[in-house]
């Protein structure tokens, strides 16, 4: 025990070969997590999303096109791989995907998938802070990563939100570790993980240059530089040498930009078909002028769609519109946007040991955190000030894993500068330990909703859905849940308001209640006798729809009191009386 506190703050081992130990400590973290999430996975329904990229994400193995997948904006990589064990199962099977009556076998196989980013996400992570600051920083930084209950909770669905993670920080690492190395390592292995990060998620296209330049600004003009110990002496540092030393970085970022891109290209490949949008605004144009037969006659045989590009565009389209108004949802409060959205979800859905940790490093030890990966965190934490796009911290997620690396590489830093003031260091081990355990705890108590955690400091998770909603609580996961309270309390057939896409929704024992212009105030006497259960979304998250339903009927039910719940619906009782509507 005395050996492990005198490693633990120290980063003299930084560069040590691995020990078996530390492998064994890594596989048994990565082994846990996965267990919990392949259990998860078994245990809540489909998600918003997974039911669309269920419904599209099957074209590439049946065709080898990714069309449909591109018109949404959505990148292929993630979903390709997910939806490879569902297309062998067929093939094996000689069947064809149903997603009403197959569900439940083929979607834990697809989520599984998912957990080849998260191996990926929790190696790079332990290698980063085990290169900056030792072994016990490695193994500090994989277990606060691995025990996150809002990370969990994802890396137990068949989405692209974690792969995205888990691609940019592979792509930090080789980038750092590379920059005195051959071409081929310091270009060709960056951009290849580039191109994963981008087949991911198009903001990968922002966030890698922009964490790229952070890294290389901090190795050059960080603490113990050589560039920083000049500008320190001479007090400034001119224009011209700031241009003359970044110069390298934009040679290898020009090169892993084009490289990179080019594989996104090749790999989502091209149907070599006219783009109808394109043809239909053609065709409005004056026919009998030259521009209107010149843009027509291109529409009609420019052949190079789908590709990349048109997801792309589309995507950075939709991050600059974002959702639209009355669309965002963060405590209690409607709007197009906030700009402190992100910052609150973070204090939100991080587990409160991880938030003590970070803020007593601040206070004792401000120093500890210079270092890259909290480096690559500031401008993605700029850019979440100003997304547009805020319907989950997930679109965040790269944001968190480099915070949560560079409080492990601070944590073991300043545990040895403060070393000669036993109490502050010993505090410092002692809530990094707390942390690991404090998160595992939550993520057990959670299970399996791990998208639904909220922090004690905002109440516990049965109060998260009064502060975000969405991916954030109830993405429409909620109906198996749902079904096993109507098991449980005999309730027979219940009436369905939620947000979501389970098929489940058409089959007994869920009767789907509809809420359209017609029936802005919901008829309480066709209830009587009945439960009727509402998704927390619906009363508390944005607005999905075009006329003033919702948000009556929503204020209506707010106004009520709910006689029972799950975790993602509320349950009001019709069947002797007004539900608790006064």
């Amino acid at each position: 025990m005395r050996a492990a506190r005198a490693s633990f703050g120290t980063n003299s081992d930084a560069f040590q070969p691995v020990q078996p130990r530390e492998w064994l400590v890594l596989g048994a973290i990565a082994a846990a997590s996965s267990v919990w999430c392949i259990a998860a996975a078994r245990s809540i329904g489909p998600v918003f999303d997974e039911m669309i990229y269920l419904r599209v994400g099957l074209d590439f193995w049946r065709t080898g096109s990714h069309r449909e997948l591109l018109r949404l904006g959505t990148m292929p990589l993630p979903i390709d791989l997910q939806m490879l064990p569902v297309y062998l199962m067929q093939r094996v099977d000689g069947s064809f995907f149903d997603p009403t009556n197959q569900l439940a076998r083929f979607l834990p196989w697809a989520r599984a998938m998912t957990l080849i980013f998260w191996f990926i996400l929790l190696f790079y992570s332990w290698r980063i802070a085990r290169s900056l600051a030792g072994p016990w920083s490695g193994l500090l930084a994989a277990a606060l990563v691995a025990s996150q209950p809002v990370l969990l909770g994802h890396a137990g669905l068949a989405t692209t939100d974690i792969a995205l993670t888990a691609c940019l920080v592979a792509l930090t690492y080789r980038f750092y570790i590379a920059r005195d190395c051959s071409w081929l390592l310091r270009v060709g292995v960056p951009s290849t993980w580039f191109a994963a990060a981008v087949l991911s998620k198009v903001s990968a296209i922002f966030f890698g240059p922009l964490c790229l330049f952070a890294i290389e600004s901090e190795r050059l003009f960080g603490s113990g530089s050589t560039a920083s110990a000049t500008a320190a002496a001479n007090r400034s540092i001119s224009f011209a040498a700031l241009k003359q030393a970044l110069a390298p970085l934009r040679h290898d970022l020009k090169q892993i930009l084009a490289i990179g891109s080019a594989l996104v290209f090749v790999y989502c490949g091209c149907d070599w078909k006219p783009e109808p949008s394109f043809v239909a605004w053609a065709q409005r144009l004056p026919a009998g002028s030259f521009g209107g037969r010149t843009m027509l006659w291109i529409a009609e045989h420019l052949r190079i769609f789908s590709n990349a590009g048109e997801a792309i565009v589309r995507q950075v389209r939709h991050n600059i519109r974002g959702v639209g108004p009355d669309c965002t949802y963060l405590m209690g409060r409607l709007g197009r946007a906030f700009w402190y959205y992100y910052p609150v979800a973070l204090s939100i859905k991080l587990s409160l040991g991880l938030l003590i940790l970070l803020v007593t490093i601040l206070l004792v030890s401000p120093r500890a955190m210079r270092n890259w990966p909290t480096a690559a965190a500031i401008p993605l934490f700029i850019i979440s000030l100003l997304s547009r796009l805020q319907i989950g911290l997930r679109l965040m997620f790269p944001l968190v894993a480099f915070l949560i690396i560079g409080t492990a590489v601070a944590a073991t830093n300043a545990a040895s500068a403060t070393s000669r003031h036993r109490r502050v260091a010993n505090l410092i081990r002692a809530e990094a330990i707390a942390a690991i355990v404090w998160a595992a705890v939550a993520a057990f108590a959670v299970w399996p909703n791990g998208i639904c955690y909220t922090n004690e400091a905002w109440g516990g998770t049965p109060m998260g859905y009064l502060y975000l909603s969405d991916s954030n609580y109830d993405w429409g996961q909620g109906l198996p849940e749902l079904s096993r309270w109507i098991r449980r309390n005999g309730a027979g057939e219940i009436n369905v308001w939620y947000f979501g896409l389970d098929p489940a929704i058409s089959s007994p024992p869920f009767i789907q209640q509809r809420i359209d212009a017609a029936g802005v105030h919901i008829p309480v006497a066709s209830l009587q006798g009945r439960y009727l259960a509402v998704g927390t979304t619906m009363l508390y998250g944005r607005i999905y729809s075009h006329s003033s339903s919702q948000s009556v009927v929503g204020e209506f039910l707010r106004r009520c009191r709910s006689s029972s719940r799950t975790t993602t619906f509320l349950i009001y009782d019709f069947r002797h009386g007004t539900g608790g509507c006064e």
